[in-house]
């Protein structure tokens, strides 16, 4: 069996093609983001139906079942999106509303060492990223934990990664933050060929006047669809 290390740079590197091999022009779909903070006791729904140019994530936005609309970023993340790349990611959330922005960056290709016979050492490929293998992981379906090294001293890094055994990409990536607790929770599938999120989770603790409480915004996509021409024609290019 692979060094976990190695396992890791593999799949990013397997993720990083098929993604960037299979983005979709358009997507459509339908989110609903359900908001708690335990601490207050207090909720709050957001239903959206979205439809998102892929390339630079303009989004047309409609409240759902009858309310407003708007253009923006997609909300509350687009759900292309490749987590193991170096990408920008800001969040807040209360019970009135949930700002997140994000900034997609260039997927990550790692080179991988050739094997050379006359190696009689080896030390971890990764110095930003201590990968091991979880206890249920397995050649076909690999499970692992990740902890950041000293090397890391701010930004997210990915904690956990399982991934699935027919498509030999993601399932699941769990993105955590070097000094708060900010967490981000993908779930992926393969639709129509494309490599998407359909559940994600957000958590972060926040602070508003006296009070500090942890919010939670756990969204789930449906009615995904990829449309190959504009379904609305503000998102033409």
């Amino acid at each position: 069996m692979l060094t976990p290390d190695l396992a890791l740079a593999l799949l990013i590197n397997r993720t990083t093609a098929y993604y960037s091999a299979n983005p979709p022009l358009y997507m459509t779909y339908t989110e609903r983001t359900h908001v708690s903070a335990a601490t207050l006791g207090r909720t709050q729904d957001i239903d959206r139906s979205v439809a998102v140019r892929v390339a630079d994530n303009v989004a047309v936005m409609r409240d759902l079942p009858n309310g407003g609309e708007r253009v923006g970023q997609a909300f509350p993340v687009i759900a292309y999106f490749d987590p193991l790349s170096a990408f920008q990611f800001s969040y807040f959330a209360n019970l009135k509303r949930v700002d997140i922005t994000l900034t997609r960056g260039t997927p990550l290709t790692l080179s991988i060492p050739s094997e050379d016979p006359s190696v009689n050492e080896v030390v971890a490929y990764n110095s930003y990223w201590a990968a091991r293998y979880a206890s249920d992981s397995s050649q076909n379906a690999l499970h692992l934990l990740i902890d950041p090294t000293p090397r890391v001293t701010q930004g997210f890094f990915p904690a956990e990664v399982v991934e699935d055994p027919k498509s030999r990409l993601p399932s699941k990536i769990v993105m955590k933050s070097v000094g708060s607790d900010d967490v981000i929770s993908l779930d992926y599938a393969v639709l129509e060929g494309h490599w998407v999120v359909v559940h994600g989770s957000f958590s972060a603790t926040q602070h508003a006047a006296f009070l500090t409480f942890k919010v939670v915004a756990d969204v789930t996509f449906s009615n995904i669809a990829f449309p190959p021409q504009p379904p609305d024609q503000r998102l033409a290019s």
